[in-house]
């Protein structure tokens, strides 16, 4: 599945993994309502999870174990993350509520689709990028270090580093100076 081949998701492997997934989830929301410390629960979901990072809850994931996050990210309240393909998510990154990095993609053509194939590329933010609210990342997209992309916005191809891009598809609008 990581390697981007077709597959037809549930086998029992990977429906271990993702139930163990959920319940960590729900775990997660029931000590942040409780007002416990979330983060050990949260190293335990993520492949790994920075120093200094704070995840609000709550998050949805398929798998978790595939998503790297960086020392310093804040990502505010719900974050879907389907992580079939690695997700990796850098250092000194702001993630929005309500965004969504969708890994999972899925025939165009109608019969593989009713037997259900999928395949799924991986994400990649770079360090210092910015996600605006109800941000949309597609399935292989690459977002260069120091970019922001504007709230809404559907990212469906590579932004390059020190960008800002917005809209739907999202585009490239201005460059914004290196430091």
């Amino acid at each position: 599945m990581r390697a981007g081949d077709w597959y037809v998701w549930g086998d029992e492997e990977i429906s271990a993994i993702a139930a163990r997934a959920r319940a960590l989830m729900r775990a997660i929301q029931r000590a942040d309502l409780a007002g416990e410390d979330v983060r050990p629960l949260q190293a335990e979901l993520f492949g790994r999870l920075g120093a200094d990072v704070e995840v609000r809850p709550p998050v949805q994931v398929d798998l978790g174990r595939n998503i790297v996050i960086g020392d310093r990210t804040f990502v505010n309240y719900n974050l879907t993350a389907l992580d079939i393909a690695t997700i990796t998510i850098g250092a000194d990154c702001q993630i929005g509520p309500n965004v969504q990095l969708l890994t999972p993609t899925h025939p165009v053509e109608a019969e593989p689709r009713r037997a259900k194939l999928e395949a799924a590329r991986p994400i990649m933010i770079g360090d210092n990028v910015w996600l605006g609210g109800g941000v949309i990342v597609c399935p292989g997209v690459s977002i260069g270090e120091n970019s922001v992309i504007g709230a809404g916005a559907v990212v469906t191809r590579d932004v390059p580093p020190n960008c800002v891009a917005a809209g739907n598809p999202a585009r490239v609008i201005r460059e914004v100076p290196a430091r």
